[in-house]
């Protein structure tokens, strides 16, 4: 393996780079709570884990050549991401109308189906098959067995993406007296869901790199 600490430094930019997980992480912390966004990046991280082990035995190089899986993928992934926009700004027009009892439902709810949406996000998403496949050979030595090493950088990407979603996270609980004041968390939150829909059309606008 090649420069290691270049490559924990463009992982750091890389990570911190918003995108669909962020979104998703944002959305649960502020509805579901600390948890709820503990609970979203265990599920994006396990998704990270698999995409490696899909690298390192070869099943992404077979997603990402083969135009009907990434088709598949892409399209899924895409549904799913436009699901959770509708899904948000749904949930804003019913949240004036709702009791406190089934607002409280509505979190329990939502802290328990976090995980899932942070590892559907993450997995269903062909882009992160791409990136494994493009960015992580860049660090490799020419000729040599790849095995270990993607084993290494996918479980060093994973461990830095919980790390930073640790830190963010913590932020957003610590300011969320602020966050959670309805104007400011209907205002995010109707940020958010048409950020999931925009990042969902994007995604199903993709083209398989070949």
């Amino acid at each position: 393996m090649e420069n290691f600490y270049l490559f924990l430094i463009m992982c750091i930019f890389l990570i911190i780079l918003p995108g669909p997980d962020t979104a998703i992480a944002t959305k649960n912390t502020l509805t579901a709570g600390r948890t709820g966004g503990f609970k979203t990046m265990f599920g994006t991280c396990c998704a990270l884990l698999i995409h490696t082990l899909a690298a390192v035995v070869g099943l992404s190089a077979i997603i990402v050549k083969s135009a009907l899986l990434f088709s598949v993928f892409k399209y899924v992934g895409s549904v799913y991401l436009i699901y959770l926009g509708i899904k948000t700004l749904w949930a804003l027009k019913n949240k004036k109308a709702a009791t406190t009892t089934e607002m409280t439902f509505e979190s329990k709810y939502e802290s328990k189906s976090c995980f899932k949406q942070g590892f559907l996000t993450n997995i269903l998403n062909p882009k992160v098959a791409i990136f494994f496949l493009t960015f992580l050979p860049q660090f490799v030595d020419s000729g040599s067995n790849t095995f270990l090493p993607f084993l290494l950088m996918g479980i060093t990407y994973s461990v830095l993406t919980a790390v930073w979603f640790l830190f963010y996270i913590y932020l957003l609980n610590q300011i969320s007296a602020f966050m959670k004041k309805p104007r400011t968390q209907t205002f995010i939150e109707g940020i958010t869901g048409t950020i999931l829909i925009g990042f969902g059309v994007k995604l199903a606008l993709e083209k398989a790199h070949n």
